[in-house]
């Protein structure tokens, strides 16, 4: 398991809030997966409403 960086930002009332997290995952699309699943839980978002703007391997 590698570890990954995320950031990006999504759709709040004020407008758009950013977000950096870091996510264990296999490769970059698993790490993105566990992204929208987190914040669409947490922040009860659609991933329509999710932008990832980066995606590093640390």
């Amino acid at each position: 398991m590698s570890q990954f960086t995320v950031s990006g930002r999504f759709k709040s009332r004020d407008g758009f809030a950013e977000f950096e997290t870091t996510i264990d995952a296999e490769n970059e699309n698993v790490a993105r997966e566990h992204t929208y699943t987190q914040l669409g839980s947490q922040h009860g978002l659609k991933r329509s409403e999710i932008e990832l703007e980066e995606v590093a391997q640390q």
